[in-house]
């Protein structure tokens, strides 16, 4: 039976390629905006976190023209959309600019306009992209930071041409994002991707998500430095070096600082990153197994480790791949854009929907 195309969405719809069953541009094959835009549809792109709101002047080719940051205002949604106005106000001052991105933490609607929930801010089912659009008086996207950060290393990173994406980022815990066939695979209900709470090791670590063995328990940054925290309560001598780096301070030890450690040449750091490298590995063949995607990409704080913690991850996926030896792999690759990602890819998101 030939494939069944969607009916076109009416043109009044504000994001008509979130819509279900529905495509932002041809299957694979990244977009290429037309010169005018990739020249002059400057957006902002504003990244969201517990401690800090990061914003951006993106252009059309991923370029980050300009930054502008500003602490987290507490909790309150108000205070937040505050500091969000204040930011675009600062970097749209001697521009144009098209719309904005919103990336943060969190559960976003189908049609990027309401936060269902946010873990690091009060945000329950608030309408965020009406109160912004009334405040800034311009288009305004909303994307999960994981989502926003896959779209950028798809469009402009690592993942370039890549028909099927995950991207897997390491920080606190883990956060997943999917591109297939050129669109964001957000699920049914929108909250797809939820990689690091597939339970790995039942009866394991208890998670804050209320299971236990949840795989952000065992290859985050929070994982590498409770490892770490507890080899040098124990007092290995292997820790030796660790509490030195951090003056005895055991609470001190953090992933950032096995990771930046095991650069520098410990041992026992080193040991720990191919620990949580082989967990990585572990989870990226279950994910492979279920997605098949053609690459994944690895990002956040962690990936600053590199080698150190893709090789292991690397030998682990080939071990543990269902079918191994008969079937393609997927590549496993470090993302390149850094901490920008996120706010690279909620300002290309939210340029996308504006023109539509």
């Amino acid at each position: 039976m030939p494939p069944v195309t969607p009916a076109p969405v009416p043109r009044s719809s504000p994001i008509p390629w979130q819509r279900r069953g529905t495509e932002p541009f041809p299957a694979r094959r990244p977009i290429r905006l037309p010169n005018r835009m990739r020249r002059r549809g400057l957006a902002i792109g504003i990244d969201i976190g517990g401690t800090k709101v990061a914003a951006g002047l993106v252009d059309g080719d991923g370029r980050v023209l300009a930054e502008a940051r500003r602490s987290t205002p507490g909790q309150d949604p108000r205070e937040v959309e505050s500091v969000i106005e204040d930011l675009v106000a600062e970097l749209s001052a001697n521009h144009h600019v098209w719309s904005v991105g919103i990336g943060a933490a969190g559960w976003m609607d189908l049609a990027g306009s309401t936060v269902l929930f946010s873990p690091h801010l009060a945000w329950r089912n608030e309408p965020l992209r009406e109160n912004l659009e009334r405040l800034l008086r311009r288009r305004v996207y909303l994307v999960n930071d994981a989502d926003g950060a896959a779209w950028a290393e798809w469009r402009f990173g690592s993942g370039m041409g890549q028909s099927r994406l995950v991207c897997v980022t390491l920080g606190t815990g883990i956060g997943g994002a999917m591109i297939m066939d050129g669109r964001l695979e957000r699920g049914r209900f929108g909250v797809a991707g939820e990689f690091g709470h597939q339970i790995i090791m039942p009866g394991g670590q208890r998670c804050e998500c209320g299971n236990r063995g949840c795989w952000e328990q065992y290859a985050s940054g929070n994982a590498l430095g409770r490892e770490a925290r507890e080899l040098a309560a124990a007092n290995s001598p292997v820790a030796q070096e660790l509490l030195r780096a951090v003056d005895g301070n055991i609470s001190d030890i953090t992933g950032a600082v096995v990771t930046k450690m095991a650069l520098d040449g410990d041992q026992a750091s080193v040991e720990l990153l191919e620990e949580v490298g082989q967990w990585l590995g572990l989870g990226l063949a279950n994910l492979a197994a279920a997605l098949d995607p053609g690459m994944f990409v690895v990002g956040g704080g962690l990936s600053a480790a590199g080698d150190l913690l893709l090789e292991p991850a690397r030998r682990s996926f080939a071990r543990n791949l269902t079918g191994r030896g008969f079937r393609p792999a997927a590549r496993l690759e470090l993302a390149a854009l850094g901490p920008a990602a996120g706010m690279i890819g909620a300002a290309d998101l939210s340029r996308i929907a504006a023109r539509r």
